[in-house]
């Protein structure tokens, strides 16, 4: 096997997770290409592939193989007046990518600014934020399947997608290694979304009356680093837990009793409610148990204050999904993966 490929053993994955939590791998290589990728498929099946590790517990040492998702490249593979289909690698920085968007005057990302993780892992949860999904500017994926060792591609009917689903956490799990994701992005007439949440306020405080790509980018920045902390400074996943979407009629009935409760109508009679307001509710906001605890200024983040074991966080997890089930009768699921 080639030396650049070559598996390392007992590897610390403190530096890969941004809870910043101490585990080992049992074994460990960083794939820079497709054809390393094949090549170690010849001898050896993941056990783990890794990207950013921004959406990562590890409850503790991991046995096996992980594999660090790290292609890179930006390719524009289609071009109008009016749109550009741009092929970015999997292990690009979505983040990084957003604002290279941005700088070419591309459109359709600049809500989902700041988001932690890598490009290849996005169609996965299907991220969103501030009223835009991935879906929305999704074109197909490039994956390679383990066992069969080709290339497939899936388009947007393929992977199946839903609020923070798709067909690679449900009945793909863990079978494909995505390569390249392929998004179509606006060149003119770009569709802007300012309805959501803060990002029209915080454009007023900014003395900015007719936003562009680029200022709603900025405020999207500036609203998730004030409710955000900077995984540099203190370990965190970002959102632990979905905001649970139930049925109208059990919305209903919880209202009756949380005249407060804060909720977003769907279609089809369902109801999307902050988790976040469901934890801070149940008295979680800024909590501390040992080293793991729940952010100051938003609930729904789970903190390493420092020295916080993967099973502690989990713990500590778990309380929080007892209590708003006990409190509401509402069972939050994790936005992380559990290893």
């Amino acid at each position: 096997m080639d030396k650049s490929i070559e598996i390392r053993a007992n590897v610390s994955l403190q530096p890969y997770n941004t809870l910043g939590i101490k585990a080992h791998a049992a074994q460990f290589i960083e794939v820079n290409s497709e054809t390393q990728f094949i090549e170690l498929l010849d001898t050896n099946t993941p056990d783990y592939i890794l990207g950013g590790g921004s959406n990562v517990l590890l409850r503790g040492d991991v046995e096996g193989l992980i594999v660090r998702n790290n292609l890179k490249g930006k390719e524009i593979v289609h071009e109008t007046d009016d749109m550009v289909q741009v092929r970015f690698g999997a292990g690009e920085n979505w983040h990084e990518c957003v604002l290279w968007a941005i700088e070419n005057g591309y459109g359709g990302i600049e809500n989902l600014s700041l988001i932690p993780g890598t490009i290849g892992a996005a169609p996965m949860q299907n991220i969103g934020a501030y009223g835009v999904e991935l879906k929305d500017v999704f074109v197909e994926l490039e994956a390679i399947h383990l066992q069969e060792k080709n290339k497939q591609i899936f388009d947007h009917t393929a992977c199946a997608f839903g609020y923070r689903e798709s067909v690679f956490k449900k009945e793909l799990k863990g079978q494909f290694f995505i390569t390249a994701v392929t998004l179509q992005l606006t060149k003119k007439n770009h569709k802007l979304n300012t309805s959501y949440g803060a990002i029209q306020t915080t454009l007023e405080k900014n003395g900015i009356q007719s936003p562009d790509i680029k200022s709603i980018s900025g405020a999207v920045i500036q609203i998730r680093q004030s409710k955000l902390p900077d995984p540099a400074d203190l370990g965190n996943a970002g959102s632990f837990f979905k905001n649970p979407v139930i049925p109208k009629s059990q919305f209903d009935l919880i209202k009756l009793a949380h005249p407060n409760i804060i909720s977003y109508d769907l279609p089809d009679d369902f109801v999307k409610i902050p988790a976040g307001w469901l934890i801070e509710q149940c008295g979680w906001k800024g909590k501390r148990i040992g080293d793991a605890g729940t952010y100051k200024y938003q609930a729904l983040v789970i903190v390493n204050h420092g020295e916080a074991s993967g099973e502690e966080i989990w713990q500590l997890a778990q309380k929080i999904q007892q209590s708003v089930n006990d409190k509401f009768g509402i069972k939050l699921t994790p936005e992380v993966n559990v290893f």
